[in-house]
């Protein structure tokens, strides 16, 4: 029996915290959706399989991390939403008041010029078969959110890069799992395919693996009652700590991508790495006085780093808030650093 493994894309180029009726209309992938998809080849089901994916730019990009010449075919792509397609739903709320209100209710009401869930199907299937017919074993299909509805049968809430499962029995698709979400352990390799998907550049790359082997090397020098750091969330927080840099407020940025990616843990120590007001030996102590003691990818005192960055600072509020850190740094120094 054959399986088929549909990938819903990745998060397209959208504001963040706004939801859209993206259907037909052709966004590439954010910053996040990048991300996403830089996880996919650490997925092992998803490996040495053919892939195959929709015309659109958002389905062909998830895609090819896992293939870079994924087969495009007609048919997988997203439902037409008409007079619906591109539109905020805020402004879908606005100009379309009632029969917005009326799909809560109904969700099989469709704006005008929509294509039918009937008439997804329909391409749905006649175009995994097709694809199924072309090649031997299991495969890839990435397309999105109503097309793979129409597929499994269900409606729960496929996230992106999520990935369902159906078995071709040679008559009939049939559901084996929905809505999987890929959570490949953060190793070194992972991370830094995050890093280079977020568009982190070379410098910024090596500061993150010189931050990274300073952050083991302190925890490694603790004393043994206070040695009990998950070396795993470290490792992973000190290299992707900075994969916002180019961001404003980038330890902020930087902690709700990861985040999206479902790394929670991550991006709290991540959210601190600039501003730490703990005391306490954890991770996130570790990572930010590590993060100091790294200027460019070269280990420097203290004392050398914030003389270095001091004079970035031109207002007195600056000032105050960079002696602030210094302070901080120093305890955090006498905690942590054996004498």
């Amino acid at each position: 029996m054959r399986q088929v493994y549909l990938v819903r894309h990745a998060m397209p180029d959208i504001p963040v915290g706004e939801r859209w009726c993206v259907g037909r209309t052709d966004l590439p992938l954010g910053t996040v959706g990048r991300m996403q998809a830089a996880l996919l080849p650490f997925v092992p089901e998803l490996l040495d399989k053919p892939v195959f994916c929709s015309h659109l730019i958002r389905a062909i990009d998830t895609a090819r991390p896992l293939c870079p010449s994924p087969m495009i075919r007609e048919g997988l792509e997203e439902q037409d939403m008409g007079v619906w397609d591109g539109l905020s739903f805020t402004e879908i709320k606005t100009r379309f008041p009632t029969l917005y209100a009326a799909r809560e209710n109904n969700p099989h009401l469709w704006p005008e010029g929509a294509e039918t869930m009937e008439s997804v199907s329909l391409r749905m299937h006649a175009a995994i078969l097709h694809c199924l017919e072309e090649t031997e074993g299991d495969i890839v299909v990435v397309s999105h959110k109503s097309a793979i509805d129409s597929i499994t049968g269900s409606r729960p809430k496929l996230l992106h890069t999520s990935i369902s499962r159906v078995a071709w029995d040679g008559q009939q698709l049939n559901p084996l799992e929905i809505g999987k979400i890929p959570h490949p352990k953060l190793t070194e390799e992972v991370c830094m395919s995050v890093l280079q998907a977020a568009g982190a550049q070379e410098p910024v790359i090596a500061h993150c693996r010189a931050v990274a082997e300073e952050a083991l090397r302190l925890a490694d020098g603790l004393p043994t009652d206070q040695s009990a750091l998950d070396r795993n969330l470290l490792l992973a927080a000190s290299l992707l700590h900075d994969v916002a840099r180019a961001e404003p407020n980038h330890a902020v940025t930087g902690a709700v991508w990861i985040r999206a990616l479902g790394y929670p843990d991550v991006a709290d120590v991540i959210v601190q790495h600039h501003d730490c007001e703990r005391i306490a030996i954890d991770e996130a102590s570790v990572l930010y006085l590590a993060d100091k003691h790294i200027l460019g990818t070269q280990r420097v005192t203290l004392e050398e780093r914030f003389s270095a960055s001091a004079l970035k600072c031109e207002t007195e509020e600056a000032k105050t808030a960079h002696a602030h850190r210094y302070e901080a740094a120093l305890a955090l120094e006498k905690q942590i650093v054996r004498r």
